[in-house]
């Protein structure tokens, strides 16, 4: 008896997600095949038809799993510790000062190997 509840909310949640696609490929659609409407109009009513898609597609238990993952992601980002504003810049600057040092070696290196091979091949003038 479960067996059958299972399937038949999953063929119906299968059925809820193609009307929201289908929804959702024909405002696209729409959206182009009108293209002498106001550009204004057309994308207030390209983003109603998205709502109205993803409102279907969120009543489905993926989307169910979906809309709860989001909540839990604003969730764990309201406990994180933010950097002050002078943090972020001394850790931008050590970044940037040592991204530099090593483009000076990597290229300090690369003209000692390039003397190096020219001299070696017989072609550094």
């Amino acid at each position: 008896m479960s067996s059958r509840t299972e399937t038949g909310g999953a063929g119906l949640d299968f059925l809820k997600l193609g009307g929201a696609a289908f929804l959702l490929v024909g405002g696209i659609l729409a959206f182009y095949y009108f293209s002498e409407v106001s550009t204004l109009l057309r994308v207030i009513v390209l983003l109603v038809i998205s709502g109205g898609a993803a409102a279907i597609a969120f009543q489905t238990e993926r989307g169910r799993a979906l809309w709860q993952f989001i909540s839990d992601s604003r969730m764990e980002v309201r406990k994180v510790v933010w950097p002050s504003r002078q943090e972020t810049l001394q850790t931008t600057l050590v970044v940037v000062v040592m991204v530099l040092l090593l483009g000076i070696v990597l290229w300090l290196f690369d003209m000692i190997l390039m003397s190096i091979l020219r001299f070696l091949t017989g072609q550094g003038g």
